[in-house]
């Protein structure tokens, strides 16, 4: 997503000119493109795909809107099993339209994980539950803490249901060090993402994820958290910004990759 704006292609033949061991896709360019012929790609070219993203979207209260979620979860899942990743994140969604209620809309998550941890499991993969910043409790996940997400997953076994960290979504949480480290002592740290926190946000907010490096976020830290942790898995940056978009992709890549080693340890 850091440069949609490449074909899968064009992003492989750039990961391998920069060195780049793996990515982590999109289910939408993944579907355009094609889920088996994306497969094919990465894996002639050596390419790891560290997750797939994403599920989720799970706190629906209608009955047929709850199984079409389910099934297009199931989907992922398979898509992710095809790809050769582990991780499948999960943006859980969020309230309803004319809800009030997260704490309903939270355990029909856990419903949700239920369901979709065991069938997760046959597959081989494992569920990434993502907490989001608060700012999108209402419209896009109602889970916005590492505690929150933790107590979710730890309903589940860890090699079923654990928790995506992100930077961008934790950074201003003063318990999210306490709660990277119950998760990496269960086991529950599933992938690791970078994304720097840089004002003001943008019209919307989503797309105001900033560059390593241009922002408030000391990636060193976090990643000092992680790895205290136990967790030795691929860090990912992911990056919604629409000025990255307008850019020249390879270049917007390299750009990446240079500030990775600039600002990691």
């Amino acid at each position: 997503m850091t440069v949609k704006q490449l074909s899968l292609p064009e992003l492989v033949d750039a990961c391998l000119e920069l060195g780049v061991p793996g990515v982590g896709l999109w289910r939408e360019p993944v579907q355009s493109y094609g889920v088996d012929a994306t497969a094919k790609l990465v894996r002639e070219t050596g390419l790891t795909v560290t997750t797939l993203c994403r599920g989720g979207f799970l706190t629906a209260i209608d009955p047929d809107e709850r199984a079409a979620a389910l099934a297009d979860n199931r989907r992922a899942v398979e898509e992710a099993a095809t790809l050769g990743t582990e991780v499948l994140v999960l943006v859980s969604g969020g309230l309803p339209a004319g809800s009030k209620d997260l704490h309903g809309a939270r355990e029909r998550i856990a419903d949700a994980l239920s369901v979709l941890g065991p069938y997760a499991e046959e597959h081989g993969v494992r569920l990434a539950v993502e907490p989001l910043h608060p700012m999108y409790a209402a419209d896009r996940c109602v889970v916005s803490t590492l505690t929150q997400a933790l107590d979710l997953a730890e309903r589940f076994p860890a090699h079923q249901v654990g928790v995506t960290v992100d930077t961008y979504h934790i950074w201003w949480d003063d318990q999210a060090p306490a709660q990277i480290a119950r998760a990496g002592a269960g086991g529950r740290i599933h992938t690791f993402q970078l994304a720097d926190w840089t004002t003001p946000l943008p019209e919307g907010v989503l797309n105001g994820r900033g560059q390593i490096g241009d922002g408030a976020i000391d990636m060193r830290e976090w990643q000092g958290y992680v790895e205290a942790a136990g967790y030795t898995g691929p860090i990912e940056v992911e990056l919604f910004n629409d000025g990255l978009w307008a850019r020249d992709g390879r270049e917007v890549l390299r750009e990446t990759a240079e500030r990775f080693v600039t600002h990691t340890a």
